[in-house]
Parts: C-alpha cells; sequence; structure tokens
C-alpha cells in the first residue's frame, strides 16, 4: 500500500522527512537558434589596411577582453575602477547579504534551544493563602533553571522551498555583481574610446578653423583690390563661425568625458586622471569571438538573473503550497526549581514536559488560496520577462554584428575620401608652387582633406566602439575571470558557492 505524503506525516512526523511540495524547478531550455541574423553575414570584415576583424564562431571570450584594445593606460584605468568604483563595492555588499540570509534560513532545519534561569523573591498573601515554603514564612526565593527545545519538522518542503528561494536569490545577486562588473568595464573602454574620438575630432575641427581663416584673410585682401564682392567675404565669415561654433560643444563633451572616467575609477571630478587617450594609442581587435547562440543564455549576466528570478518564484510557489498544510511542532521543556539556589539540582526538583502540536488551517477567508495564486501569477510574469530578456540579448548581439559590417564598410569609404582629399591636397599644392592654380584653390583644398580627415577620426570610433559593445552584448566573458574574489562569514568563495568554478 502506497502511502501518501499527508499520511506519513501523521504516522511518522518528526521521524521521516515528507515531501517538498509545489514545482520542481527545470532551467529554461536554450532557444533554438543557428544564428543571430537571418542571413549568414561575412566571416571577415575589411574596411582598409590593416583593418580586417575577423569573427571566431565558437571562440571563448577572455576575462580581460579589453586588453585585446592593447591599451595600457586602459588596463590600469579597468584595475584602478575595479578597486574603488562605488557601485561595484556596493553590489560586493548585496552578494554577501544575500549569502548570510541563506545561511539564516538554513538555520531553521535544526531545532532551537534556549536556556533560562530565573531568580526571584516573592511574598505570599498569607490572608487568603497558605505560604508557599514548606517553613510557613510568606517570604520566600524561588530559582529556576530549564532548558527549552522547540523544532518543527520540515515535513511538506516548507522551509526547503524557502531556502531554494534564497539560493537562488543569492545567485541573481552573484549575476548581478557580474553585470555591474561588466556595465562598468564596458563603461569605460567605452569612455576611453570616445575621449579619442574627441580629441581627434577637436584636432581636426581646430585645424579646418584655421585653414576657414587663412581663407577669409584673402578674401579681405582681394575685397580691398576690388577684387570680389562684399557678399563673399560675409559669406566666408559666415563659414568661420559656423566652424568656430562646433568646437565649444566638442570641448564640453571632452570635459564631461573626463569627469566621467574619473567617476567611474571611484574619484570626484577635481580628482586628476593622468590617463589620456587617443586613436592611435588603442588597437582594434583583428579576431572577434562570437558566441554560439546556445551558450549565449549562460554567458549573459541579464539573463542569468532573470533565469535565477524565476527559480526563486518556482520556489515559493511551493512555499504558498505547503503554508496551507498542516504544521507540525515538537518541544521539549526540563529543568529544576528551588527555594535554594545550591539545592537547585538536588532530586526532587527537577521537572519536565514533551509535547507535540499540529496545525491545520481550516478558514481563513481565502488569504492562503489568494497567495497562492498570486505566487503562480509571480511565476507567470517572471518566465515572460525571462523570454523578454533572451530576446533583447539575442537583439544586442544582432545589433552589434550589423553595427560592425556597417562600421567596416564606413571606414573603408571613410579611408578612400581621406586618401582621395589628401591626394588633391598635394596636387593642389605642386599646382601652386608652377603657378596653376591660385592659393584660394588650395585652401579649399586643405578644407576638404581636413573634413575627410574628421569624418575618418569619428567612422574609426565608431568601429572600436561597436567593437567593445560586441564583447558586452557576449557576456563579457566573467566566467573566465579570477580577479574578483568574495567571501562570505564562513570563508566560501562565492565563486565556488554558487558553482562558477
Amino acid at each position: 500500500m502506497k502511502w501518501s505524503c499527508a499520511a506519513q506525516t501523521i504516522l511518522l512526523s518528526a521521524l521521516v522527512a515528507g515531501c517538498a511540495v509545489g514545482p520542481d524547478f527545470q532551467t529554461p531550455p536554450a532557444p533554438k537558434s543557428a544564428g543571430y541574423t537571418p542571413e549568414a553575414l561575412p566571416m571577415s570584415l575589411v574596411s582598409a589596411t590593416n583593418q580586417t576583424q575577423t569573427f571566431k564562431p565558437g571562440t571563448d571570450i577572455p576575462g580581460q577582453w579589453w586588453e585585446l584594445f592593447h591599451s595600457k593606460p586602459l588596463n590600469d584605468l579597468v584595475i584602478q575602477a575595479l578597486a574603488a568604483n562605488a557601485d561595484l563595492q556596493a553590489a560586493q555588499a548585496a552578494l554577501r547579504q544575500a549569502r548570510e540570509n541563506v545561511y539564516g534560513q538554513e538555520a531553521n532545519f535544526f531545532p532551537s534551544v534556549d536556556a533560562n534561569f530565573t531568580p526571584s523573591r516573592n511574598k505570599t498573601a498569607t490572608g487568603s493563602l497558605s505560604p508557599a515554603s514548606a517553613s510557613g514564612n510568606p517570604y520566600y526565593s524561588l530559582y529556576t533553571a530549564q532548558v527549552q527545545v522547540s523544532y518543527n519538522p520540515d515535513v511538506f518542503g516548507l522551509n526547503r522551498r524557502q531556502v531554494e528561494s534564497m539560493v537562488a536569490l543569492s545567485e541573481l545577486q552573484r549575476y548581478q555583481l557580474e553585470a555591474t562588473y561588466l556595465t562598468l568595464t564596458s563603461n569605460l573602454v567605452a569612455a576611453a574610446i570616445n575621449e579619442s574620438s574627441l580629441r581627434g575630432q577637436l584636432q581636426a575641427t581646430q585645424d579646418i578653423i584655421k585653414v576657414e581663416r587663412d581663407l577669409l584673410g584673402i578674401l579681405q585682401k582681394q575685397l580691398s583690390l576690388g577684387q570680389i564682392a562684399k557678399v563673399d567675404e560675409l559669406a566666408q565669415e559666415s563659414a568661420v563661425a559656423t566652424a568656430e561654433a562646433t568646437l565649444p560643444p566638442l570641448q564640453k563633451q571632452l570635459a564631461q568625458q573626463r569627469d566621467q572616467i574619473a567617476a567611474l575609477t571611484g574619484q570626484l571630478p577635481d580628482a586628476v586622471v593622468p590617463e589620456t587617450f587617443s586613436l592611435d594609442a588603442i588597437t582594434l581587435p583583428a579576431d572577434l569571438p562570437v558566441s554560439l547562440p546556445s551558450k549565449l543564455v549562460e554567458q549573459r549576466p541579464d539573463i542569468k538573473q532573470a533565469e535565477q528570478n524565476l527559480h526563486s518564484t518556482s520556489a515559493l510557489i511551493g512555499v504558498a503550497v505547503a503554508n496551507r498544510l498542516p504544521l507540525i511542532n515538537l518541544s521539549a521543556q526540563a529543568g529544576s526549581e528551588a527555594n535554594f539556589f545550591n539545592a537547585l539540582f538536588t532530586p526532587g526538583n527537577g521537572f519536565g514536559t514533551l509535547a507535540a502540536s499540529i496545525t491545520q488551517p481550516l478558514f481563513d477567508g481565502g488569504i492562503l488560496l489568494h497567495r497562492e495564486r498570486a505566487a503562480r501569477a509571480a511565476f507567470d510574469q517572471a518566465e515572460a520577462q525571462y523570454r523578454s530578456t533572451v530576446i533583447t540579448a539575442f537583439q544586442n548581439v544582432a545589433d552589434a554584428l550589423r553595427a560592425l559590417q556597417a562600421d567596416a564598410d564606413a571606414v573603408r569609404v571613410a579611408t578612400a575620401a581621406d586618401r582621395a582629399a589628401s591626394a588633391t591636397l598635394a596636387i593642389t599644392r605642386d599646382q601652386l608652387r608652377l603657378g596653376a592654380v591660385a592659393y584660394l584653390s588650395l585652401l579649399n583644398a586643405e578644407q576638404a582633406a581636413l573634413q575627410a580627415k574628421l569624418t575618418l577620426v569619428q567612422a574609426t570610433a565608431t568601429r572600436l566602439a561597436d567593437t567593445a559593445a560586441l564583447f558586452q552584448a557576449l557576456g563579457g566573458g566573467w566566467w573566465n575571470r579570477t580577479d574578483v574574489q568574495v567571501k562570505d562569514s564562513r570563508g566560501d568563495d562565492y565563486l565556488a558557492v554558487l558553482g562558477i568554478h
């Protein structure tokens, strides 16, 4: 005859652990997707000489992926940020808190034991009661020492499901730490690239302004000689003003970018950050790892967070179901009581109690039922959020891949334009030396060359930034890093606790 879980509870109670009610969590399967785009993207992206990038499907991502840009100032900044960034430290503290909450919940698997000692001085109301002491004295002392033990057998898995939920939340916090780490390093790389782009744009803009001013000087001389009309000079003055107007926004962006770098490295804005960045000091990674779609769900911290949130809500369904089932309590009390302290543990003064109770909710107005339904609705919500997170992650990778493809084309076109403008400028200079063209033609050629350089700077920086975005979209290789360890009060490494290593 097969005994039900309830029958085991009634017959065996504290001796046999019963079943854990509620659903057993199953990790959602990875999407059955062969790629990130409907069509196959080219394996190599060629933009210009020595600027070819090759996709490496299935290749793992290094934990310190930013080192692929071969920039020592960038590496130094990341090291400083990992040691001083407040957001990272807050995430580490939150993880420690989550683990301590797990340990606290696990303590409910064990009996609670309390010791109590109560000394008192008393007087009996002899007008209505007989003296409590054997001597007949209405004044007496009473010393009571006792030990109490209470235990709730986890018959239906109420505590097991609560621990399961809290472990899932601690793992969620673990992946939140990884997400904070990835966001911090990605923001630093993006900030360094953006600074290098802004410095390049500032230099090109300043060169353009110089050429425009030189051209204005020539036109002013021609106007004084009556060779051009006033409207031509005014048009050039407008061109100079337009070029100069682009300079303050770039200077503002550069200053704000430096403020951001200081903040990311845990410093106030008035701190001097010695590292500076230029495009020629940042190397474009040639080999780009592209994780298989089936691996992406294991690599993205946000997906892992959504998975652990789903796991936690699944366990809370079991908690809600168990709360509707009988609760068993076992208790014991033993002690001694005497009128004199030295007689406290003598024979005849001991007392003790063994008790068991079982409580079954009968009527609560539907509170427990609706809480269970709410727990199931929370699970449905978490499941939908998980699917949305997965879709967004795949979109991020697809966007990064398409951006890199477009960036290669943009850099190729900008490089060709830069070469053509530079060649035109060289020819114009030769013609000017031979007297074949006027100086105005040279200034126009210089302006076109500088504008082409500005466009190339922007395209090059965008390609570097989108390369960093690909590493971020693929998860950043956190599973391969060993530079940050967080230990709890028991000395456990969280990486080992959560099965990362």
